[in-house]
């Protein structure tokens, strides 16, 4: 490996420490610019690899969490659990090798318009893409790392590849302001500069309302380490468990469990749901809570049921391949439904349910990494009030997994301008405002009963009405016109 690539590496795996728990935010500007800066001058092959590197470097150190999930909990030879962290690696990797390669053979090779237009476009196209294409996986999307800075306002309007652009092009800019000529570093440090200059004046708009009297809330945390959940002789002290740390909070009006709660299908514990429900009832308190449930005809969902004045059910939609789904023919599912673990094999839900009513509340409804797909989410905006997510992210012990889906939970509370309850197994459990600043969080990896309070909203915010499309389409027009410019000056005599 050479100088160049080493370098790209280690400016990858640098990237990672933008993100949650560290926070370094500055990083996600200034690690792109380290490779837009070794693309320059690089034949398409060279900047395809040095692509990759970087990449590899950023998802390698960003998601070594996945051997805690496949070889701990997941009891996966280590083999296999290192063949399948090197395939994601590489996946991702190819992504922005694909974009590099772009960027050193049809993109203009130098000035203003590569630095602060195109390169910016293609990286966002490529950021995009890979959070969608066969089945998708957004995780360590540049906008995140941006949940407190003043960059986050901007999520309202653009959403978090809104965000990502802006850090985009920040990074050309500095690419610019080290290597570009006079007027191009001039015109470099005035477009630096406007993003955070125009970001305390969105800070300060009210994108959407007040629509009722706060709600009492309590997040019962039951922190069951992951090798004992499914464990059958764990059953009924984790039922106990729940049941006692739930008797605790009765009166207040909403209670949330976590992702399957019950270590059991919801069918087979009938009478003690309806035992739990009939107190929540008494006391005026409503109970939503994440559980495995079966059809009558044995399809699995993994869903979350609410328990109010009526019975409503949320069934995930995007479920995770080879971990909740097969993604084979379903007469081929059927002959590899395994019994001895419910969530082997799950039905998705459907792609336009309504919020689950529930203590006054209409909540928009995720199951553990569904809210790192936020334009999935704006479709029930126009009539939820409040967000609630339920994961069990336990399946990654200790590791920075759990900080960075809860960065990516409170980005999505800014982008609907909501509040949002996040119940997890054993952190992070918290109350998100819909700035995204956490309002309560519960102590990780202890029994815990989290009391706060949210209050409905009503109203969308711009990203709520529209989406991704803006931003991706203007991303679309600008590499175009990058293609053109290319394109036209290598005719020039």
């Amino acid at each position: 490996m050479n100088v160049g690539r080493l370098t790209a590496l280690v400016a990858g795996a640098i990237l990672a420490c933008a993100f949650a728990p560290l926070q370094w935010w500055p990083l996600a500007i200034i690690c792109p610019a380290v490779l837009m800066y070794l693309w320059e001058g690089a034949t398409p092959r060279e900047a395809a690899w040095l692509g990759f590197w970087f990449n590899a470097g950023t998802f390698t150190a960003g998601t070594y969490w996945l051997y805690v999930s496949i070889h701990v909990f997941g009891e996966a030879p280590l083999y296999i659990a290192v063949a399948l962290m090197i395939a994601l690696v590489a996946i991702m990797a190819l992504y922005h090798a694909a974009l590099g390669y772009v960027v050193a053979r049809w993109l203009p090779q130098r000035g203003a318009l590569r630095w602060l237009v195109v390169v910016p476009a293609a990286w966002l196209l490529i950021e995009w893409w890979r959070g969608w294409f066969l089945s998708g996986f957004s995780w360590l999307s540049l906008g995140y790392s941006q949940t407190d800075t003043w960059l986050a306002h901007f999520a309202p309007v653009a959403g978090v590849y809104g965000i990502s652009a802006l850090l985009l092009v920040c990074s050309g800019a500095l690419t610019a302001l080290l290597i570009g000529t006079r007027q191009t570093r001039i015109a470099a440090a005035i477009v630096f500069l406007v993003p955070w200059v125009a970001a305390p004046a969105l800070g300060s708009v009210a994108w959407t309302h007040p629509s009722g009297p706060p709600v009492t809330v309590a997040v019962v945390q039951g922190a069951i380490p992951q090798d004992q959940k499914w464990l059958e002789s764990n059953k009924q002290t984790t039922l106990d468990l729940y049941q006692r740390l739930t008797e605790t909070t009765l009166g207040t009006r909403l209670i949330v469990w976590p992702e399957s709660a019950p270590p059991v299908a919801v069918n087979e514990i009938v009478d003690y749901i309806t035992n739990i429900y009939r107190e929540a009832r008494a006391h005026h308190s409503a109970l939503v809570t994440g559980v495995v449930r079966f059809a009558d005809d044995e399809i699995g969902y993994n869903s979350i049921l609410a328990l109010d004045d009526e019975l409503s059910w949320y069934n995930k939609a995007h479920l995770v391949p080879f971990a909740e789904f097969f993604p084979v023919p379903s007469f081929v599912r059927s002959w590899l439904r395994l019994h001895s673990l419910p969530y082997s094999d799950f039905t998705r839900g459907g792609d336009n349910q309504p919020p689950l009513p529930a203590a006054g509340l209409n909540l928009g409804a995720t199951i553990c990494y569904e809210d790192a797909y936020g334009s999935s989410m704006i479709k029930v905006l126009p009539k939820a009030d409040a967000l609630v997510n339920v994961t069990n992210d336990a399946w990654f012990g200790h590791s920075t997994a759990r900080h960075q889906h809860f960065q990516i939970a409170r980005m999505r509370a800014i982008e609907a301008g909501r509040f949002m309850i996040r119940a997890a197994n054993d952190g992070i459990s918290g109350v998100i405002g819909p700035d995204g600043a956490v309002v309560a969080r519960a102590p990780e990896f202890e029994p815990y009963v989290l009391k706060s309070s949210v209050t409905p909203r009503q109203g969308l915010t711009p990203y709520a009405r529209v989406g991704n499309w803006p931003i991706v389409s203007l991303s679309a027009v600008a590499l175009a016109i990058g293609l053109w410019v290319r394109n036209h000056r290598a005719r020039q005599p």
